[in-house]
Parts: C-alpha cells; structure tokens; sequence
C-alpha cells in the first residue's frame, strides 16, 4: 500500500530534476548562441531583440541600446532585476532621472535599492553621494572606497550637503584629480590656512605638487613655507615655472633637484627638460652631475646639437630607442638635406633593422626622407622600393602622400576639389582592461562606460599604451575632443608596437567627424573641401568651440576677432565666434581668400592661416613642385612649419583610400 505514493514522489522528484536540469542545459545553450548586440545593429533589429528574445538578457541589452539612440528611459522600466553589473547601471540611470525630475523620495528609494543591492558596484557612489547628505559615514566610505569616482571628486569639491574635516576635500582632489572643477580653490585654501588649522607637512608636500601641476608654481612655494620640497614636487615646481614665464627660477629649481638627488627617477626627468631647448645653455649643462649625465639621453643629444652634429653615432647607438634620441636623429638629418648634403642625411636615416621602427607617424616620416636621400644619391631604384613599401605599410597621410607623389602616381593636392564621400567608420570594441567598461562601451552607454573607467584609475600608476587607446577613444566618445585628440596624437609618436588592430583604431580614432552640417554648408558656399576644415579644425582647436588662445584666437577655426571682423563685414564677439557656425563660415571664408591670393597652392595657403599672408611672402618662394617638400622645410617659424604638414596630414587622412596598410590573422584588415 505505501508504494505507490513513494513511486509518485519518485516520479515527481525525477520530473523536476530533469526539468530543471533541461532548463539548465537551455540556459548554457542560449549563452553559447547568444551573439553579443552592438551599435551596428539597425533600430528594427534591436526592436526585435527586445520584443522577441527569450533570453531576458539579451532583451535588457536591446533596450540599453536603443536608449542610447533616443535618449529615452520607458525601455528600461522593470530591466533593474537580477545580479548583474547592468541592473545597476539601470537602477542609477532611473534615480538619476528621478532626481532630474524632482521626485526626490523616489529617487532616495531606488538609491537605497541600488546601495543595498551593488555595494561594490560603480554607480553605488552617487548613492553614497546622494544618501550621505542624511547619514555622512556614506561620505567617508565614498572617499574611501571610490576616491577616483567623479562622485568622490565632486563631494571633495564641496559638492555635499556638509563640509569635509578639515582640508580632507583639498588633499582628496590633490590625490586624485588636481583639474577637477573646483580643486585650485580648495587646494589653495588649504594652504593658506593658519593656526591650528595648517596643513601638516606632508600635507603642504602634496599640496604643492598639486598646485605646480596646475601651473601656480609660486602658490605651490608658498605652500611650502620651510618644508624642502620632495624630488617629485620641486620637478612639477620647476617644470611650472619653466612654462609660465619665470626660466630662471625653473631652471635653478631643477638643478638644485638633480644636484641634491642625482640617483632619483625625478632628476633624469629634470635633466631632459633642461636639455629641450634646440641649442640648450652649455652652461647648464655642464652644471649637471655626472651621475645624471650619463643616464640621460636627452642630455647626449644636447651635448650633439652644441657640438654641431660631432658625437652623432655613439649616441644613437647607445640610446636608439628614446624618443630624445629620435628627435635628435631627425634634427640632424634635416640639416643634413637642406644643406645638400644628402649623403649624411641617408646616413643619419638607416636604421639598424634590430631596433625594429621608430612609432607609425616617425617611421613614415623616416622612410620618405631616406627614400629621397638615396634618390639624390644616384640610387633611384632603391628610392623606389623605400617609397612603395611606405605606400604599402602607412595609411594616408602626408608623407604617404609625399612618396606618391615622388612616384607619379599621387593626384595633385586641390583643396577645393571635394573627395568622395566615405563610408562611415564600423563599430569596434573597446578593449579596455575592464570588463564591464568594454560591455557598456558595446551597448552604446559611453558616458557610464567613461564614469566607471575615471573610477578605476590611480593617477599615480602608468597606463599601458592599451589603456591610453581606449580612454582617448572614451574622451572623444563623450565629447572631450581636447583631451582625447591630444592623448591619442601623443600615444601615436611613442607607442612603437601595436598590433594591426590597434595600429588601425588609433588612426581612424584621430579623424572625427563632428559639426558635419555647419561644414558641408560652409565649404559648398566658399568652394572648399569639407575636409580642408576638418583639417584646419582638428589642428586649430581639436573641434573645441569655446577655446581661446592666449593671442586671442577664439573657437573651431582660431579666428582673431580683427580676422572675423573682416570676414563678416561688421563687428564680431567672442561670444558669436564660439558659436560653431558662425566660427565656420568666418573660417571657410578666409581660407578662400587666402587661396585666390596664392592661386589655390595648398602649401602657401595653408601656412598663412597660421603665419599670416604678408609673413609668408616675405619667405623664399618655392621654385617648382619638385621643390614643395622642400619649401616646407625651409619654412623658418617651427611652429608654422609644423602646422603645414600637420593640417596637410589631417587633409589626407580624412580624405583617404581604404587601402589596407597592415595585415590581422592573415587578412587585410581595413
């Protein structure tokens, strides 16, 4: 009589075990199916997604997506389940709408659920930041657990209900982000405070290296009243007062740094940044200790350069892979060519295959001066085979351009032709060291992805050049074109070994495409290629509408009010020339101009916007085309010369080909 209940729940037992064990095996099946969703995917597909998936992942990600579009919040409604990351990227994007909607309590709710939910997670600091107004033990555990987080930064910058013990806002910042909006005035008060109120001195330490970082060298000195200031202090102290106008002062900050700590990381970079000028001060120089002397590059190279060029070889052999020595390399070969002696420059150009290629940008610039070096030297073929292997390996770019030119097979350089248009740039991950960065980055949620990686970074360590990539491609994803364009610029003259992939992400991340309208419309007015004003741009203002130089240069094209003034026929303000359309037009039209007056020579017209028309007639004139790269180098303003190639540089790779340049897992990668 007892069996059949025991054979019942037998039975039972076993459905639900092969039930579960089904559900299980389907689960791991949709994970092995499941293709990740990116931007790529039309709106429709993404709708799809959402609508008709049976993975509910999958669904939360199709609806991240799409409120990435359209800014809308209705398709994350009831998406904050589970334990994954995304559900509290969800649970902070709702609070912050409630509070942006002054539904205050619930706004405080969802805080409190995310904070009891994700602890640990990123978006938990606003919650600490929000909530801590009531309870200030979320305060110090933000600072504490989040120090990097921009709600940690803002909270050090007075962004609380209550104001932090004392001066821990202002060493907070100096820590972790001497630029963040309201840290100069912190830092300072800090310093300036009395009695039993006084930083200690090792607050005064940070404190002042903090201030020199921003540029107030002499605030950063009286911050440190009788403290001796650390190597890595009187370093920032120094460099500061170099830059802003007090040479002495920097420079005898900087001696007495290496002389007092020959053997410290701070005096070998004190010792390059003496030796920078082009024809640095002997005695200087020779005030230097020994000790520094000979681990310094930078300083052989100076040594070099006042020896007029005696010394070359044995410096370039013992230091071929510093960036000094590479500029020194560069220095000398360029003298070498303009003054005919082409032998040495080919010479001074050969490099040893063993210490691989000089970074992407250097090494194009080095292959079409070499080619060109050995062409005036009786060895044309070998020119050639320089400048197709250039073609071959380099995007375009001005060099590459150079070289095709050389070989007869490059258009000529018209900047009012316009190019065909190009296809816009795929999508392509991140590759960031984060999991959950590159994840938000592939859902389209850029400014979460940028909040999570500015929590995870210590000031203090060194990224990879990896890292460097993907926070310059995050900078510009936000809108921080400043920065981002400038980083990625940089990372391109150091970074010696990426890969294909990587290689072809930081050139396409160089040439946004932003303020599309405003330029079409303006070029089609004055007959101009579009991408001419990308180009002068990117190398004027890094697409910063509200940036003023200290010549007083405002917005996208750096127009002198007195400039606009002329282009717009009637009075001009900073306040309508930082508007972006305005900016362009004025821009496009003087461009024109200085084309009519040089009979459309890209080369005289391009340098003028930076010189000045009547700077650049004054100058030799080039005598034929076989002479323009030439001409270039003779230009006598290094800053005029060097904004020639660069917006020339610019032109080209926003116009160029899609020819491959390197090749990935045996395919041409594009």
């Amino acid at each position: 009589m007892q069996a059949g209940p025991r054979i019942g729940t037998l039975l039972l037992l076993t459905v639900a075990g092969f039930s579960g064990f089904a559900a299980w095996g389907g689960q791991q099946l949709l994970n092995r199916q499941h293709q990740p969703l990116t931007p790529e995917l039309s709106q429709a597909q993404l709708w799809e997604h959402y609508r008709w998936s049976i993975d509910p992942q999958l669904r939360r990600e199709a609806a991240l997506l799409m409120v990435a579009r359209d800014g809308s919040n209705e398709l994350l409604n009831s998406q904050g389940w589970g334990r994954d990351p995304l559900a509290g990227v969800v649970l902070e994007r709702a609070a912050l709408k409630a509070a942006a909607q002054g539904k205050t309590a619930v706004a405080e709710q969802t805080w409190q659920h995310l904070l009891d939910r994700f602890p640990d997670a990123p978006g938990s600091a606003w919650a600490r930041l929000a909530l801590g107004k009531d309870n200030p033990v979320l305060h110090q555990q933000l600072l504490q657990k989040q120090p990097a987080h921009p709600a940690a930064l803002t909270l050090a910058a007075g962004g609380g209900s209550e104001p932090l013990p004392l001066h821990q806002g202002a060493l907070h910042l100096a820590r972790w982000n001497v630029r963040w909006p309201g840290a100069l005035k912190q830092m300072r008060d800090a310093c300036q405070a009395t009695g039993a109120q006084a930083p200690q001195p090792d607050q005064r330490q940070l404190l002042a290296k903090a201030l020199a970082k921003r540029g107030h060298a002499e605030t950063a000195l009286a911050c440190l009243q009788d403290v001796d200031a650390a190597p890595e202090t009187q370093l920032a102290i120094g460099r500061s007062l170099l830059l802003h106008g007090d040479p002495d002062g920097g420079t005898d900050q900087l001696l007495t740094l290496t002389q007092n700590n020959p053997n410290h990381p701070a005096s070998l970079e004190a010792a390059r940044i003496l030796s920078e000028p082009l024809y640095p001060d002997p005695g200087v120089l020779n005030a230097l200790p020994a000790a520094v002397e000979k681990r310094s590059a930078a300083v052989a190279a100076a040594r070099v350069r006042l020896a007029d060029g005696d010394g070359a070889e044995a410096a370039l052999n013992q230091w071929p892979d510093d960036p000094d020595i590479w500029q020194l390399q560069w220095d000398l070969a360029r003298d070498a060519f303009l003054s005919g002696n082409w032998l040495r420059a080919r010479n001074l150009l050969e490099r040893d295959s063993d210490h691989g290629p000089l970074p992407p940008p250097l090494e194009a610039r080095r292959l079409f001066w070499l080619g060109l070096s050995h062409q005036e030297t009786g060895e044309t073929a070998q020119a050639e085979r320089i400048w197709r292997n250039l073609i071959k390996s380099f995007p375009a770019g001005y060099y590459r351009w150079r070289a095709m030119d050389r070989l007869g097979i490059s258009e000529p350089l018209d900047l009012r032709k316009p190019h065909a248009q190009q296809n816009p740039q795929t999508w392509q991950p991140l590759n960031s060291q984060n999991a959950l960065v590159n994840r938000l980055w592939r859902l389209g949620q850029v400014h979460a992805a940028w909040e999570i990686w500015q929590a995870q970074r210590d000031p203090a360590i060194t990224l990879p050049s990896e890292e460097r990539l993907a926070e310059g491609r995050l900078r510009l994803a936000v809108g921080d074109t400043w920065m981002g364009l400038d980083q990625l610029w940089w990372l391109s003259l150091r970074w010696r070994d990426p890969n294909c992939l990587q290689r072809i992400l930081l050139h396409r991340s160089q040439f946004p495409r932003l303020f599309q309208a405003e330029m079409e419309a303006a070029a089609q007015r004055e007959e101009l290629q579009p991408n001419l004003l990308r180009a002068i741009a990117k190398q004027e203002s890094r697409f910063a509408p509200g940036v003023v130089s200290p010549a007083g240069a405002v917005g996208l094209m750096q127009l002198l009010p007195s400039t606009a003034t002329e282009m717009a026929g009637k009075p001009t303000s900073t306040l309508m020339l930082q508007d972006p359309a305005d900016n362009i037009t004025y821009g496009a039209r003087y461009l024109n101009q200085l084309l009519k007056q040089w009979e459309s020579d890209p080369f005289r017209s391009i340098a003028s916007y930076n010189a000045g028309p009547g700077t650049v007639a004054a100058w030799p004139q080039p005598r034929d085309a076989e002479d323009a790269a030439l001409w270039v180098e003779r230009i006598p303003y290094p800053e005029t010369r060097f904004y020639t190639k660069k917006v020339l540089d610019n032109l080209l790779g926003y116009s160029g080909d899609a020819q491959p340049f390197c090749k990935e897992a045996g395919r041409g990668v594009r």
